[in-house]
C-alpha cells in the first residue's frame, strides 16, 4: 500500500471521517484530535490531518489545554504545519477564549470571588509573564469593562494607585477588582501582592472608588485577598 493512499483521509469509513462524523452526530461526539483536524483541513504526504493534530496535541502532553501553551514558532517547528496553520490553530484558540469569557460575564452575576475568577480564568491562567487587570463595576455590581494595566513582574514599587483610579474614572466606576496571574500556576500571594492591595484599599477609599477584591488566577484555581482577611482594618 503506499504512502498517499493511506493517508488519505477519504479512504476511512464514514464514520471516522471529521466533516461527515460532525454533520451527522454534531460536534460534540469529536475528539480533541478530530476537531483540531477540521481547522488544520489537510495533512501531510507522511500522515492524515488527524495524526497530524494528535501530534499537535502530544507536544506539551496536556492535550487541548496545551494549544494556548504553544507559540507561532512552535507550531511551524511541527512537519507539516506551517505559517497559515499555526495561525488558524492559534486564533482557534483565542476565540476560544474570547467565546468562554463573554459568555461568563453574560451568564454570572458578580456576587463572589468565584464568579469574577470563572470570568478571567482562561483569558489569564496561560499567560507566561504576569498580567494585572483592573475590572470596572457600576452600582448594581456589573462589569463596565476591564483592560490591562501592567506586563511583568507586579512590583508594588511600580504599581501607581494613582493610575488604578484614573482608569476607574475614565471608566465611570463605583467599584473596582483586581486580577492578576501567577505563571507558576500557585496562586498564594506574595507579599508584593498584599502591599499593592493595601495602598490601592487605602486611596480607594480618600477617593471614593472601593477596592472589592484583588484575585490571584493560577492553573485553574485562585485566591480571593478579600477572603484571605487581607482586607480587614
Amino acid at each position: 500500500m503506499g504512502i498517499d493512499s493511506r493517508m488519505r483521509v477519504k479512504d476511512l469509513p464514514l464514520s471516522e471521517r471529521p466533516y461527515e462524523k460532525l454533520e451527522a452526530c454534531g460536534p460534540g461526539v469529536l475528539s480533541d484530535a478530530e476537531l483540531l483536524a477540521i481547522i488544520i483541513r489537510s495533512g501531510s504526504k507522511k500522515e492524515r490531518s488527524i495524526e497530524l493534530a494528535q501530534r499537535i496535541l502530544g507536544i506539551k502532553k496536556q492535550g487541548i489545554r496545551g494549544i494556548y501553551e504553544l507559540s507561532l514558532e512552535d507550531l511551524q517547528k511541527v512537519s507539516g504545519i506551517g505559517r497559515v496553520k499555526s495561525i488558524q490553530i492559534k486564533a482557534i484558540a483565542e476565540l476560544s477564549k474570547r467565546i468562554s469569557k463573554n459568555n461568563a460575564v453574560t451568564k454570572l452575576k458578580i456576587s463572589s470571588p468565584g464568579t469574577i475568577a470563572s470570568i478571567f480564568m482562561e483569558e489569564l491562567r496561560y499567560l507566561k509573564q504576569e498580567h494585572l487587570k483592573i475590572v470596572f463595576l457600576d452600582t448594581k455590581n456589573q462589569i463596565i469593562s476591564d483592560k490591562f494595566l501592567t506586563v511583568g513582574t507586579v512590583n508594588a514599587s511600580l504599581i501607581n494607585p494613582r493610575e488604578v483610579f484614573i482608569e476607574a474614572l475614565k471608566h465611570n466606576a463605583v467599584h473596582v477588582i483586581l486580577l492578576h496571574n501567577h505563571p507558576s500556576g500557585d496562586p498564594t500571594p506574595s507579599r508584593e501582592d498584599i502591599l499593592i492591595t493595601k495602598r490601592i484599599i487605602n486611596a480607594g477609599d480618600i477617593i471614593g472608588i472601593k477596592l472589592l477584591d484583588h484575585i490571584i488566577i493560577g492553573d485553574g484555581n485562585y485566591i480571593s485577598l478579600k477572603e484571605q482577611g487581607i482586607f480587614q482594618k
